[in-house]
């Protein structure tokens, strides 16, 4: 009694000291110890601590093993890190375990493979694709930037068009823009041909000259190579001077012309009778009155008057005339025959390679005939063109004598003039000739085309009828074999002298060619002599009229005339035999600068490829020349202190040795120690293999980068070495390196004492470590290694064993179930097989994958590693064949089947749907209430559903958290049911539940279908799971699970074969556990796979996972000279694989891509692979309809490819057979992608297969021992799109009978990241009905009535299942079951129709004024009157734009948007700002390496700026002004004719400006809209008639006006807020007037407009325009905008605005950056990331200056090195105030001044810099010209003002270009 008196008084000591519990038992008088949390009892009896480093929160008593460790640590004693992370001891000793810095320690910029801490160094093992010690940047052939968070390395696409030479400078780095496109391509994937090439550079590859002519061509289509002439050039009457290059010009013929035309070579106007001139501009000499009829002549005497009062004058009026040499006429007609001797040699080629088959006997003869006829031909143009040279040289002689005549004969000015006629016309004959000439040569390529046709269609593959085919086999061999008797060696001598009349005829061509260039010689002069008469007649006839004074005067004048023109004429010879060596030596001359500049070009390339390669390969060069310099600049005496301190460190951990040695006495800590040492031994020794030759490689390329480094080396210090000659030379320099230096000294310093405090700190915590080590730890982890090693092999070895054989035994059962005759002991055999591999491989599989885990921590050795991939990948192909096992299993009402679950439950909350085929036998086993399955929580509670037999009904339950839902199948009782397998489908869309029962008809295939629907009670609509505890149970449960009451039945008596899940294929043999199942006593029912196939055919259902492979695929037919295949599809899949063929480096592809069908294949030919890649609609076949696809391989040298047995395309190649044997269908394996480049990439095609056919030969494909994961039959359901996404610029639409304002319930997934977007939309009238997203949040919008979420953060890149209902009592809003709104609703008493279809959209509208969505929407309902809710077919749409429905690729948020700031993470230093920086970048961490893309989405801010980046403006009205050509461009599809209809509202305070303008390409139909001293004018034409409507008020009075213009036909209409209306017509006239192109409004292009309207009102007015429409329809998005910013509404103030729409101002060319220079600006950003100014001049000489989370960069590469600096102000940039910033550069100097905050940069000098004009950009450039270093790529946003460079203010007003949305007129005030 004493005893038990005591033992209370005890434990109560004990308990308050904390350590133990007591627990009595008063019967016998024991106590048990427990002892406390965080304690264990050990075997003695004491509470001792647990030893989990801080990592677990309580331990196992004796063993003191720790329990759930935390903080990525495992192991027994949390000793070490899970897989990713890394150990790490702080300063005060605790044990961290940190994310792999492989850069970024984050899974999303974690990109090693593994990692390994050796001290404080961390080794990396990067993936394929990322290079560097830490995997920081991409490896040659990739691009991306891996310091980035969210974005990544990926591999470089230029369509295999970029350089071979040049493999480590494909592309960009980080943008990925290919650098090096050869074969005539460009683009920034080598995507298209270069400029002067066409043709396809993706796929044939054959870029290819433009064959057009240079002078008359603008452009050349990169595709079909049409070439598009320059204005006026072909088919233009009225033009002239082609020659010129710059197109024809209109003639400019006068009044007095006898036509508008003009002479073609001449350009000269034939006028009437007295003009003269050479556009018949004036009066000739001695006659006035100028008019359209001419001139008359002068009535004086002197026969001289004014020409324009007729006055008599004394003497004539000294007129010049110009000569006007000819033009070249006829070079297009050498083109022309140089083409036709080409098309001669294809001819010939094409000739000799005809076969000697009787029909091409025939066909020769024929081209003989054409040959001999068109050599006729040209035999008549040469004695033409001998005709015409005879003529030309009779010309010459008669223009000799005319000269000797001219004088003394007066009479014959007549036949002179004749004579120049006479000139003329033979010129019109040569034209017409050479007319003639072309005329036979296009029937010549005519004639070449017809033949090649012919020979096309005879060489044509046709299908014809067997029977056909016999007898036509049969004749062909008797002709064959009279052929053979036939001797053709007499023929032989015939085609030797077709083949020499040939070379002979291409030989006159030739001929003909020198010919007509000399004929073009001797025109020349002749028609310059003639010229020279036409001005000599007058000056003939003064002299006649002065004969009769003096005659001997005339005749010295006449002889003095003869001799200067006999020289003039000796002189032109000579000059045009000048001419003529000139243009010879000016052609050689230009070949040979073409070699030089090929030369050069090449020599750059080689230049460019020996300085970037080694960059290109490691970046080591770089690195080590920062390194020589760092250690050239540092101070000696620094160094040498540096290096004592180390020595002396060294001397410290030495002493601490020999300390610790002393200190131990027991040797516990060396015996811990030479533990671990035999540890890291055995880790060693494991490792040596692969160490070893990473190790080699690693040396061999530090050689090598140390030996290019020496040469870097020594390059940079000599011209470091100038550097230091010329800096001594200025003070300024020096002054700023002794600021530095000793800046660095005392930086190098502080750090120095820092390190060594953290040494003693390390050192510190290293004692603790070793002193806390206890004594048998380390051999029992060694022993636990060895063990679990050992058993890992044996577990790996078993599971090997297990799973080889498993595709043999499927392709055993499959052989077995698929055959007719199949035996009922083989099928039972097949069964238990099946069951027997399938329970082995869950019992290893499990097991297995932990021991593997075990293994990868310990030891992740590559080819380990690869092992284990390989046993991954072997286990994840047995359970995808497990899954697709479609047997049924028979069940006895005591066996049950627990099927694996879901891998992903999240995809059923939304949406859930379950099928499976069961067949009872009511005869055999009486109806009664049984279970049959269930889907939920494993303790039967929360959300389930489930199938049950009750009371002879099929009934469907399930629970959404409430009430239990029960659907009976009451119209179709059990026990009616035939004695065969039934289709049931559950499905489940929110609260809204359906059963469907599908019986089929055994002798047809007619089937009975039943439905029933119900739904659950609440506002809860998601089937929420948790993966922990959900199960999957079919056919009956285990006595330890508990069901819900409504499935608590017996169990299942019959056959069940499950079917889909989410339309995921499923099987019962995909089981997690079997109970009571035995497949031998209760053997499965057979299934006819067909029986719910309406057309009986066998299908494929391929899920983009498996494949079918047809091996010897010549056991069934030969490859013979015609080989087809075929193969029918049906998929609504963009991209897959349909058929595959490898052999060693041959393939041959037929796929999809992007939706088309793609065709590629390879037999070692030497113009590499041939590709088709077309988007021609033949090949579309993704659109959910069954295709027949064939591709039949002729003659060994052609393919033919047919779709829906309609031939499509064909392509030529090389002669070769089919080298393959093996094919596959819908897929491969990952080995056979993995072999080749150019299949890396495929996917396995997910759709339907229902028939694959070789040489017409069928083939089973579930048969084919190596098919691995397809079944059979596919579902409708598989070819529906339930999901859609959308970029913010499309929508989809649609119509139903809905009254969303009335009645309704809508609900759908969606999955965004951006705050603000239109959901759904729906509109009667001015009504609208609209679920949107606002800041985060969702909003119903029923007629003004809005209901919003409570949470405004949907926009976290998850999805989201949004319900909304209408009722008549209250609108209801229900997100994620959790956060529900609602408001009273109040219904009007006009109740709408639901008799007609109403429009609805999703994720977007064509006129709502929200902002379309961006991101995922998936599984809609609506509640429509006219059919059954059900889940939305996208596919059936009317309007789907801009949308994609095939995946959704936002997959998760950016890491980017998700990653929130640690507590570790570094914060920027403050007091920095006077730091000095050198040679490198002095960025703060955070923005080194960032580079953002073109087009990225806005980055996150880190802080909110004060003023919204929004300001508050009209909606859908745009501001214009501040430029002469401020203005947006429309693109119109259609063209506007001459009834046309424009409406918009303007307001402005302009008195002139053009406010709408569209034209014709020439101007000369043309309609616009502009302001006139304050009124409005609208005008057109019609024909050469104007319509002009002005106002007679004033509209410049600042308010809004709405203007209504309209034509129709004649008449236009002009109105003014409905009140003023003003009409015009021009009558008389019916011109035709159609116009197409670009709609401008608010301004025109420069020099555009002003042909039609005044020169002041041609420019941009300022002011706005709203509600722009276009008959009846809104013009809403601009395809390119200058100088435009909304119309802001409230005050403003002087400034230039930048817009959120990003833009540009480009200065003019007074302004430029050069090596000194001072910028000053004042600047109030609405957004902390931006550009502001970029000055460029190359790729590695430029000047960037722009804002980024609130510091304002300078960054300048001079082209020696980047350097830069930065400023933070106190205050931030964003706080809503004007900030002055002052960028001062002299050299390499450059200083920063942020309100009166300075820092500034010392980089190098560069002795070379030379002084240019650069483009200066504000507010933004284009991402091709901005810097890799930069930041960001997002143009500025928000004000400008005061911008003075060099002391002299800028004026946007005039600058060279103003792009995107920039307002140079005003800013909105704060």
């Amino acid at each position: 009694m004493a005893a038990r008196r005591i033992l209370p008084v005890l434990c109560l000591l004990s308990i308050l000291s904390g350590s133990v519990r007591c627990v009595f038992w008063e019967e016998r008088n024991t106590v048990l110890k427990v002892c406390s949390r965080g304690n264990f009892l050990s075997e003695r009896g004491d509470c001792l601590p647990c030893n989990c480093r801080g990592h677990a929160d309580s331990c196992e008593d004796i063993t003191g093993t720790c329990i759930s460790c935390k903080d990525h640590s495992t192991g027994e004693f949390c000793e070490s890190c899970e897989d990713g992370f890394t150990p790490e001891i702080t300063r005060n000793g605790r044990h961290l375990c940190t994310a792999c810095a492989c850069p970024l320690p984050m899974p999303s910029n974690n990109f090693a493979e593994y990692c390994d801490r050796r001290g404080s160094f961390l080794r990396c093992v990067c993936q394929p694709g990322y290079a560097g010690h830490s995997c920081e940047r991409c490896a040659p052939g990739y691009y991306g930037n891996p310091m980035k968070l969210g974005d990544s390395c990926k591999k470089c696409d230029c369509n295999g068009n970029s350089d071979p030479n040049l493999i480590f400078n494909e592309c960009s780095n980080v943008t990925g823009q290919c650098l090096n496109c050869w074969g005539n391509t460009a683009g920034a994937n080598c995507e298209r041909c270069a400029p002067g090439f066409y043709g396809d550079a993706v796929n044939a590859k054959d870029c290819r000259e433009c064959q057009c002519n240079k002078c008359g061509t603008a452009s050349c289509d990169d595709r079909t190579g049409v070439c598009h002439c320059r204005p006026g050039v072909i088919g233009r009457e009225g033009h002239s001077g082609f020659s010129s290059c710059q197109g024809c010009r209109r003639c400019e013929c006068a009044l007095a012309a006898h036509k508008p035309t003009c002479h073609p070579l001449t350009h000269s106007c034939k006028c009437r009778p007295g003009a003269g001139g050479r556009y018949c501009e004036r009066c000739l000499p001695g006659h006035w009155d100028y008019s359209s009829s001419g001139c008359k002549k002068c009535d004086c005497t002197s026969g001289h008057c004014d020409m324009d009062t007729g006055e008599c004058l004394p003497e004539a009026s000294q007129v010049s005339e110009c000569n006007i040499d000819c033009d070249e006429c006829i070079w297009h007609l050498i083109g022309d025959i140089r083409q036709s001797n080409k098309t001669l040699d294809q001819l010939k080629v094409s000739v000799l390679n005809i076969s000697t088959g009787a029909a091409a006997n025939d066909r020769l003869k024929y081209y003989n005939y054409t040959a001999h006829r068109l050599q006729m031909q040209f035999v008549g143009w040469r004695n033409k063109s001998a005709l015409m040279r005879s003529q030309t040289d009779e010309l010459e002689e008669a223009t000799t004598d005319l000269v000797e005549n001219a004088l003394p004969f007066s009479d014959q000015e007549s036949s002179v003039q004749a004579l120049g006629e006479s000139v003329e016309e033979d010129t019109q004959r040569s034209l017409s000739l050479a007319d003639e000439l072309t005329t036979n040569l296009t029937a010549l390529n005519a004639l070449i085309e017809e033949m090649i046709s012919d020979w096309e269609q005879y060489s044509e593959q046709q299908e014809v009828d067997p029977e056909t085919a016999r007898r036509n086999t049969i004749q062909a061999e008797r002709m064959v074999s009279q052929m053979r008797e036939i001797d053709l060696s007499p023929k032989e001598p015939i085609a030797t002298d077709e083949a020499t009349e040939a070379h002979d005829l291409l030989r006159h061509v030739k001929q003909l060619e020198k010919r007509l260039m000399s004929t073009e010689g001797r025109v020349s002069p002749v028609r310059e002599a003639v010229s020279r008469f036409s001005s000599r007649l007058s000056q003939a006839e003064e002299l006649l009229a002065q004969a009769q004074t003096t005659n001997t005067q005339t005749r010295q004048r006449h002889q003095a005339n003869v001799l200067k023109l006999q020289r003039n004429k000796a002189q032109q010879q000579r000059l045009g035999e000048n001419y003529e060596a000139v243009n010879e030596t000016l052609s050689v001359a230009a070949d040979i600068i073409s070699d030089a500049e090929i030369g050069v070009d090449e020599l750059g390339i080689m230049v460019k490829n020996v300085s970037q390669y080694h960059a290109s390969i490691d970046g080591a060069s770089t690195r080590l020349m920062d390194k020589t310099e760092s250690l050239s600049l540092a101070d000696r005496d620094l160094v040498q202190r540096a290096t004592e301190h180390a020595e002396d460190l060294e001397r410290q951990a030495e002493q601490l040795e020999r300390n610790l040695k002393e200190s131990d006495a027991n040797g516990f800590v060396q015996k811990a120690i030479d533990a671990a040492n035999v540890y890291d031994n055995i880790i060693k020794y494991i490792d040596d293999a692969n160490i070893t030759g990473l190790t080699t490689l690693d040396l061999a390329t530090r050689a090598e980068d140390a030996i290019n480094g020496v040469g870097t080396q020594l390059d940079f210090l000599k011209t470091q070495s100038d550097l230091y000659f010329k800096e001594s030379v200025s003070l300024r320099s020096e002054e700023y390196e002794v600021k530095k230096l000793v800046h660095d000294t005392l930086t190098y310093i502080e750090e120095t004492n820092e390190t060594l405090t953290n040494s003693n700190r390390k050192l510190d915590a290293i004692l603790d470590d070793l002193n806390a080590l206890q004594k048998d730890r380390t051999s029992t982890r060694l022993e636990f290694s060895q063990e679990v090693a050992k058993n890992t092999l044996n577990r790996s070895a078993e599971v090997l064993e297990t799973i080889t054989p498993i595709s043999q035994q499927v392709q055993e059962w499959s052989n077995n179930l698929h055959n007719n005759e199949y035996s009922a002991e083989a099928f039972d055999r097949a069964v238990v097989q099946a069951g027997e591999a399938v329970e082995n491989l869950s019992e290893i599989v499990p097991e297995l994958l932990d021991k593997l885990r075990v293994v990868e921590e310990k030891k992740p050795v590559n080819n380990v590693s690869t092992n284990i991939m390989k046993i991954r990948e072997l286990i994840a192909q047995a359970r995808s064949v497990a899954k697709k096992v479609q047997i049924s299993m028979k069940f006895n009402g005591q066996s049950s089947v627990e099927v694996q679950p879901h891998p992903n439950v999240e995809e059923l909350k939304a949406v859930t749907t379950i099928s499976l085929f069961m067949r009872v036998d009511p005869d055999k086993d009486p109806i009664e209430d049984r279970f049959i399955l269930y889907l939920g929580d494993k303790n039967g509670e929360k959300d389930y559903m489930g199938l049950a037999i009750k009371n002879d009904n099929l009934v469907y339950v399930y629970n959404l958290g409430k009430e239990d839902v029960e659907i009976p199948l009451s119209s179709k009782p059990v026990s009616s049911w035939p004695p065969v397998f039934n289709l049931i489908r559950l499905e489940r869309l929110g609260r809204h539940g359906k059963i469907f029962l599908t019986v089929p008809s055994q002798s047809s295939t007619a089937e009975q279908k039943f439905i029933q629907k119900g739904e659950a009670v609440g506002a809860d609509s998601l089937f929420d799971l948790d993966p922990a505890d959900t199960v999957f149970f079919v056919g009956g449960v285990p006595p330890s699970v508990k069901l819900p009451p409504p499935l608590s039945l017996a169990p299942f008596v019959g056959c069940l074969e499950l079917a889909s899940l989410n339309n995921d294929v499923i099987s019962l043999y995909n089981f997690k556990e079997l109970h009571k199942m035995d497949v031998v006593a209760s053997p499965p029912c057979a299934r006819n796979k067909l029986a719910f196939s309406q057309s009986r055919v066998s299908s494929y259902l391929f899920d983009g996972t498996g494949y079918a492979l047809v091996s010897d695929i010549e056991r069934r037919g030969r490859i013979s000279i015609v080989t087809r295949f075929d193969v029918e599809v049906r998929t609504v899949a963009n991209d897959g694989i349909l058929l595959l063929m490898v052999n060693g480096s041959n393939y041959f592809l037929l796929g999809l891509k992007d939706g088309y069908l793609h065709l590629k294949y390879d037999f070692n030919f030497a113009g590499g692979p041939i590709v088709m890649d077309s988007k021609s609609p033949k090949l579309q076949i993704n659109d959910a309809r069954n295709h027949e696809v064939s591709v039949i391989y002729h003659h060994s040298k052609k393919i033919i490819l047919l779709v829906d047995r309609s031939h499509v395309k064909s392509m030529e190649n090389e002669k070769k057979a089919l080298p393959f044997s093996d094919i596959y269908i819908g897929g491969a394996p990952s080995s056979i992608l993995n072999s080749r480049p150019e299949l890396s990439s495929l996917l396995g095609l997910r759709g339907c297969v229902r028939g694959f056919q070789f040489q017409k030969k069928d083939f089973n494909l579930l048969e084919e021992p190596g098919t691995i994961g397809i079944s059979s039959g596919c579902s409708e359901e598989s070819f529906m799109s339930r999901r859609a996404y959308f970029t913010g610029e499309g929508y989809l639409g649609s119509t139903a009978k809905i009254t969303p304002f009335e009645a309704f319930e809508g609900g759908f997934n969606f999955r965004t990241e951006q705050s603000a977007g239109l959901l759904f939309y729906h509109n009667d009238g001015t009504d609208e009905f609209s679920i949107s997203l606002e800041n985060g949040g969702v909003v119903m919008n029923s007629k003004g009535t809005k209901v919003k979420s409570q949470k405004k953060n949907y926009n976290d890149g998850r999805q989201h299942f949004v319900v909304a209902s209408v009722t008549n009592k209250k609108y209801e809003l229900v997100i994620d079951d959790s956060d529900k709104q609602e408001k009273k609703h109040s219904p009007s008493s006009a109740i709408s129709s639901a008799t007609t279809p109403k429009s609805f959209y999703l994720g977007g509208s064509p006129t709502s004024k929200i902002m379309n969505f961006t991101g995922c929407i998936s599984y809609a309902y609506l509640s429509r009157h006219d059919r059954d809710i059900e889940a939305e077919d996208f596919q059936k749409y009317s309007d789907k734009v801009q949308a994609s429905l095939q995946d959704c690729p936002m997959e998760k948020a950016p890491a980017a948007l998700r990653h929130k700031p640690s507590k570790n993470s570094s914060k920027p230093k403050q007091g920095g700002s006077r730091k000095v920086g050198r040679d490198k970048s002095s960025l703060p961490q955070g923005l080194l390496g960032l580079k953002s893309e073109p087009l990225e989405a806005p980055q996150t801010e880190v802080a909110p700026c004060t003023l919204s980046q929004r300001p508050r403006a009209t909606r859908h009205a745009h501001q214009y002004g501040g430029t002469a050509n401020s203005r947006q461009e429309y693109n119109i599809s259609e063209s506007i004719n001459q009834r046309s209809h424009f409406s918009l509202s303007l307001k402005t305070q302009s008195n002139f400006g053009l406010i709408l303008y569209v034209s014709d390409e020439t101007e000369d139909n043309f309609m616009a809209l502009f302001m006139t001293q304050g009124r409005l004018m609208y005008t057109f034409n019609v024909g050469q008639e104007k319509v002009r409507i002005k106002t007679q008020e004033k509209y410049n009075d600042g308010a809004w006006h709405n203007v209504i213009f309209t034509r129709d036909g004649n008449m236009g209409r002009l109105i003014v807020d409905g009140l003023t209306v003003l009409d015009d017509r021009v009558t008389g006239i019916n011109a035709s007037w159609h116009v197409s192109g670009s709609v401008y409004v608010g301004g025109v292009p420069p020099e555009k407009a002003q042909k039609n309207i005044q020169r002041n009102s041609a420019y941009s007015f300022t002011g706005c325009v709203r509600s722009l429409q276009l008959n009846g329809r809104r013009l809403s998005s601009a395809s390119r905008s200058f100088g435009v910013v909304p119309c802001f509404e409230g005050p403003s103030e002087p400034g230039a605005y930048f817009s959120e729409e990003g833009g540009y101002v480009v200065l003019d060319d007074s302004f430029s950056l050069g090596l000194k220079f001072e910028v000053v600006v004042e600047v109030r950003p609405r957004v902390a990331t931006g550009v502001l100014l970029h000055a460029y001049t190359t790729e590695k000489e430029y000047l960037s200056v722009y804002i980024h989370n609130n510091q304002v960069v300078v960054l300048v590469n001079n082209g020696i090195r980047e350097f830069s600096t930065v400023v933070t102000p106190r205050l931030g940039m964003c706080d809503g105030s004007w900030h002055r910033i002052t960028v001062i550069r002299d050299a390499n100097v450059v200083q920063l001044d942020v309100d009166s905050e300075v820092n500034h940069v010392v980089g190098p000098l560069n002795p070379g810099a030379q002084i240019s004009r650069t483009p200066v950009f504000v507010g933004g450039a284009p991402s091709s010209l901005l810097p890799q270093r930069v930041a960001t790529r997002r143009s500025y946003t928000g004000c400008i003002r005061n911008l003075i460079v060099n002391e002299t203010l800028v004026s946007f007003r005039k600058a060279a270009l103003v792009s995107g949305g920039v307002g140079v007129n005003s800013c909105p005030a704060a």
